[in-house]
């Protein structure tokens, strides 16, 4: 009976790529985005609105929250906003308190977006940097997660969303505490996927994004470029893998959204170097990474954010 699932759920996800299904309706649904002030956060308030969901918006920067939530008043939505630092945990069930004393309902979609990069290889990235990138990427998952899940379990009714990265499943050089980071927010969300099914909670979802390097400058540089030896041309050509479009990467997201898609990697392609990495010896990934650039592509980001720092040292002087 179990490889009889195994053959009907892998039948059944294949029949999904070429026949899309149907879309849940998430209209006068709560739901509440961390990191919502800019980049993906934004986007993601933009396309819940277009589905007629009220949104929660939550971010350190007051001024650029509020931006979003203008945004979202011009869609014709609601926005409710609130300056919140998701890596303090009291602050969150502060503020968690305070949404539904507010709004007098629970939320019902938890949207775990907010992330940073230090930009740092491991041996020159201050040690407060590399602690808030497990602080922002990690533990606020844990914070989020406690603060709302409660009640969707008792309602057996809601959606955890959270946004990790294909560095989260496949890792690469320069970024050792980003990486951990995003791992650790994959490992969190599988192992509370898990517990779901286990305790049958079968009305609450979860869906883990893992996109691409996004063009949102948080990854400003990195470049992965391929040789393509196979012509014997020899030489450097176009990007095989360039930055997502924020809007495009979104979008794919919001469409697993609405089918309870449980797991998404954007662009589709980036599925083979996850498999690969299960699948062949550790000296063969090696090989295709060098040939790829991928070993190698977060040194000109980390040279890039090292300019940067130069310079506003440069004119801070």
């Amino acid at each position: 009976m179990m490889l009889l699932d195994v053959i009907y759920f892998i039948l059944r996800n294949s029949m999904q790529i070429i026949m899309r299904p149907r879309t849940k309706p998430i209209d006068g649904e709560l739901v509440l985005i961390t990191g919502a002030g800019g980049g993906l956060g934004r986007l993601f308030a933009q396309e819940f609105t277009k589905h007629g969901a009220e949104v929660v918006l939550w971010d350190m920067n007051s001024t650029t929250n509020e931006q979003t939530a203008k945004l979202v008043s011009e869609m014709g939505g609601k926005a409710y906003t609130y300056t919140v630092d998701v890596t303090n945990r009291e602050d969150v069930y502060r503020n968690a308190d305070l949404v539904r004393k507010d709004l007098g309902r629970d939320v019902t979609i938890l949207v775990n977006n907010a992330g940073v990069v230090a930009g740092e290889s491991i041996l020159d990235c201050p040690d407060e940097l590399m602690e808030r990138t497990m602080k922002v990427n990690c533990h606020a998952l844990f914070w989020t997660v406690k603060a709302f899940l409660p009640q969707m379990k008792a309602q057996n009714h809601g959606h955890v969303v959270t946004i990790a990265s294909v560095l989260g499943l496949f890792s690469t050089a320069g970024v050792e505490d980003y990486c951990a980071s995003k791992f650790a927010a994959v490992g969190f969300h599988e192992s509370l996927a898990h517990e779901l099914l286990v305790e049958e909670v079968s009305g609450v979802k979860t869906t883990l994004v893992c996109p691409y390097i996004v063009n949102t400058g948080m990854f400003e540089g990195c470049k992965i470029r391929c040789v393509n030896r196979m012509l014997a041309f020899l030489e450097e050509v176009e990007l095989v893998l360039p930055p997502l479009e924020p809007q495009y990467c979104v979008e794919q997201a919001m469409n697993a959204i609405l089918i309870d898609q449980p797991l998404v990697c954007i662009p589709r392609l980036t599925y083979l170097p996850f498999l690969s990495r299960a699948l062949l010896p550790w000296e063969s990934n090696v090989v295709t990474y060098r040939f790829m650039g991928s070993d190698k592509c977060m040194y000109s980001f980390i040279d890039s954010k090292r300019k940067q720092a130069s310079n506003g040292a440069i004119k801070a002087a």
